[in-house]
C-alpha cells in the first residue's frame, strides 16, 4: 500500500504536461516500468511507450495493430510502412524493433505534439523513422503509388476520427498507396448503435478483397463503447493466427469476416467525402 502511494507521488511529481494543438498533452511515467510512460490528450490516453523495450504494447487495441503487422509480412523482414497518426510513436517503435531495417513515415498533423514526443521519447537513432507534420491525408497523397506494404491509421482530433479520413475516396487514395498484397489496418472507435462501424465496414468491403475486424466482443454486440481494429487486404489476410492471436490476448477479442461481417454492416451505405461526417465522442465514462 505505502509503495502504491510513492508510485503515485513518483508519477505526479515527474509528469510532463505541455500545450500542443490537439490540446494539453501529459506523459505519465509507468510505476512498474523504469522509462515507460503513456500520453494522454486532454485526459484522454493515447499511448504508451517503453524506451527500454519498444516492442511491449500496453494499450489492447496496439496489441491487435501488432498483430496485424506481425503478420503483415515474413517474421522479421523489413516492411514500408506509413503511420497515419502518430501519438508517442509506439507502433512504429514496435514496427522498427520487430522488423529491423523497415522504412517508415509517420504523418503527425499536431507539429508541438511530435516536438514534444521527440524530446521527452526520443526515437532511437538507428531507426528508419521519418515524421512528418501534416495532415494524414495529405501526407498520405504524397506517398508514391504501391509504395507501402502496410498502412495503419490510428487518426483522433478530439478522440473523433476526422470526417474526411472516412470516406471511400479515402480508401482509394490508402489502395493506391499499397503495393499489391499490402495491408491496411485501421484503428475504429464506436458504440451503440455502431452507425460509424457499420458503415466504415461497408466503405471499405468493395475496396478490399481481405476484410476482417478484432474488437471485444461486448463492442461487436453494441454494449459498450470501444476500439475495432479493420484489417484490409486486395489479398487474403492470415485468419487463423489472427483469430488465434486475438483469442489468446489478456484482454480475448472476437474476429469477424466473410458473411458475418456482411450481415454486422446492416445494410449501412458506403461513406463518401460528401456524406462524410466524424466518429463518434466517446462518453465520459470511457476514460474515467
Amino acid at each position: 500500500m505505502g509503495r502504491s502511494r510513492d508510485n503515485r507521488r513518483r508519477a505526479a511529481a515527474e509528469a510532463v504536461v505541455e500545450a500542443v494543438e490537439g490540446g494539453l498533452a501529459e506523459l505519465i511515467p509507468d510505476p512498474d516500468r523504469a522509462r515507460a510512460w503513456s500520453l494522454l490528450i486532454d485526459g484522454a490516453p493515447q499511448s504508451h511507450v517503453d524506451l527500454d523495450d519498444p516492442a511491449h504494447l500496453s494499450f489492447e487495441y496496439q496489441r491487435r495493430i501488432g498483430h496485424v503487422i506481425d503478420l503483415a509480412a515474413p517474421p522479421g523482414k523489413p516492411v514500408q510502412a506509413v503511420h497515419l497518426g502518430g501519438g508517442a510513436l509506439t507502433l512504429a517503435r514496435y514496427t522498427a524493433a520487430t522488423r529491423p531495417r523497415s522504412t517508415q513515415q509517420v504523418v503527425e498533423r499536431d507539429a508541438a505534439l511530435v516536438q514534444l514526443v521527440r524530446r521527452e521519447l526520443p526515437l532511437d537513432p538507428g531507426a528508419r523513422i521519418r515524421v512528418r507534420s501534416a495532415d494524414a491525408r495529405e501526407g498520405l497523397a504524397k506517398v508514391p503509388d504501391g509504395w507501402a506494404d502496410l498502412i495503419v491509421a490510428d487518426v483522433f482530433s478530439g478522440a473523433r476520427t476526422p470526417a474526411h479520413l472516412t470516406s471511400t475516396e479515402f480508401l482509394d487514395e490508402v489502395r493506391r498507396a499499397l503495393r499489391p498484397g499490402g495491408v491496411y489496418t485501421a484503428n475504429l472507435a464506436d458504440g451503440p448503435p455502431l452507425a460509424h462501424l457499420r458503415a466504415q465496414i461497408a466503405t471499405a468491403a468493395p475496396r478490399f478483397a481481405g476484410l476482417a475486424l478484432i474488437a471485444d466482443p461486448a463492442v461487436l454486440r453494441g454494449k459498450r463503447f470501444g476500439n475495432a481494429i479493420l484489417v484490409a487486404s486486395d489479398s487474403p489476410l492470415p485468419l487463423a493466427e489472427l483469430t488465434r492471436r486475438a483469442a489468446s490476448d489478456p484482454h480475448p477479442a472476437r474476429l469477424e469476416h466473410g458473411a458475418k461481417l456482411m450481415d454486422f454492416t446492416g445494410g449501412a451505405a458506403p461513406v463518401t467525402d460528401t456524406s462524410a461526417v466524424a466518429s463518434p465522442a466517446p462518453p465520459p465514462s470511457v476514460f474515467r
